[in-house]
């Protein structure tokens, strides 16, 4: 078995109700709103509470704060899922001055991070209003990153070079074309090769130690997601050189049984440990997102396998969330239909949606409180049931950060 059952929970077999969805994502935004408070922004939830934290300061960064809020609330409104309302523009001032001292407090410098920095906060200010000053900044700070030893999407280069897809894909700027291409060059010169795996890899300086990542935030398969992202941007001879380097590490990592596929969070557990974890962030359910739109068919079978194998397993019991919850393996099944148009794939998107709107309600009766949280809570889970309802696979942040950006192919 390529899962542990005992992190998943049957599926509870509700018919898709396009109303009830609806009302769910309507119940979000207004809770969202009825609870912020301009110094206090919204609740801190106890699933996001770590060991040491202050439960009285809010969570501010994109990934799970008060930044990821106020862009999914914004991006609500802007697609036409959500009456437009409250906007929180000029809070951002506040909270990026809030979030300078927290990020103060780490040993190194991670003002660019993509998910955790001031990178979000400056793109969602120039969104509202382009500056030069905006411009410059965002420039400085991708720049900056192309030499983070962190090698993945939420702190290191790959996070801000897809800043700068997002910015050209918003501008046709060139220098954002540059600072793409500038970082996708240097991360092909820190690839290193397994001889045991038979593959290329990269290295993760990340929270005080070296790791090889292979997952969909911090390891190989999300840099491959910037990269297939972005792959107009390259020329025809860099892209057959990254199409191979994807189509082989993949291939080598993968553990397939029975009609299943998954993949173990770290390089050195392909031949040692079989995998466990199948959520967004480790597993399956990423690396379909990730490579769900890769331009040849080698990779097929295996997205078939690991959309299966996701299926398989059941709802997550950490709740609804993107990142590591029923929402975000139920991306996996959307971005399935939007391969293959098998209408099987929306159904099962859509059947997670259900089961992730009761694993909502439970938390919040358990709680006393939604999850203001753009990857790790309910903010995010609307935007899930979004795309459920317009069958579409638009993984906030990665496949979308500008609401009025084209969608990308």
């Amino acid at each position: 078995m390529l899962y542990d059952p005992a992190r998943h929970e049957p599926l509870n077999p509700l018919a898709w109700d396009d109303a009830l969805v609806r009302a769910t994502i309507d119940a979000i935004a207004r809770d969202a709103r009825a609870r912020f408070s301009a110094e206090k922004l919204w609740p801190l939830h106890p699933k996001d509470f770590e060991p040491g934290d202050d439960m009285s300061q809010p969570a501010l960064p994109m990934y799970y704060g008060a930044v990821g809020t106020i862009w999914a609330l914004h991006y609500l409104q802007h697609v036409g899922a959500i009456a437009r309302s409250q906007r929180y523009d000029e809070t951002l001032t506040d909270v990026r001055t809030h979030l300078h001292a927290w990020l103060r407090q780490l040993p190194n410098d991670e003002t660019a991070s993509y998910l955790m920095g001031d990178t979000p906060v400056l793109l969602m200010q120039y969104e509202a209003d382009p500056t030069p000053d905006l411009t410059e900044q965002l420039f400085e700070l991708i720049a900056r990153n192309i030499e983070h030893p962190a090698r993945e999407l939420m702190w290191g280069s790959p996070g801000t070079m897809l800043a700068a897809l997002h910015l050209y894909e918003r501008s046709h700027d060139a220098r954002w074309r540059e600072l793409f291409r500038r970082t996708a060059e240097r991360l092909h010169s820190q690839l290193v090769w397994s001889d045991e795996v038979g593959c290329h890899y990269w290295t993760q300086d990340l929270y005080g130690r070296e790791s090889v990542y292979l997952d969909a935030v911090h390891g190989f398969i999300a840099t491959a997601f910037v990269l297939i992202r972005g792959r107009a941007l390259l020329t025809s001879e860099e892209w057959e050189r990254w199409e191979q380097i994807i189509i082989q590490t993949t291939q080598r990592t993968a553990v397939r049984e029975s009609g299943h596929a998954n993949w173990p969070p770290l390089l050195d557990q392909v031949r040692t440990t079989r995998p466990s974890l199948m959520q967004f962030c480790h597993g399956s359910p990423g690396f379909v997102v990730c490579l769900g739109r890769f331009p040849s068919s080698a990779l097929d079978d295996l997205l078939i396998e690991a959309g299966e194998a996701t299926w398989a397993a059941g709802p997550l019991k950490k709740g609804a969330n993107l990142c590591h919850g029923t929402g975000g393996n139920g991306y996996a099944f959307l971005r399935l239909f939007e391969r293959t148009q098998d209408e099987r794939w929306l159904d099962r998107a859509r059947a997670f949606a259900m089961h992730g709107i009761q694993q909502m309600r439970a938390d919040e009766r358990e709680y006393g409180q939604l999850r203001y949280s753009l990857w790790t809570g309910d903010p995010g889970f609307a935007i899930y049931l979004w795309d459920c309802l317009q069958a579409k696979a638009r993984f906030p942040t990665l496949d979308v950060f500008f609401a009025g950006q084209p969608h990308a192919r």
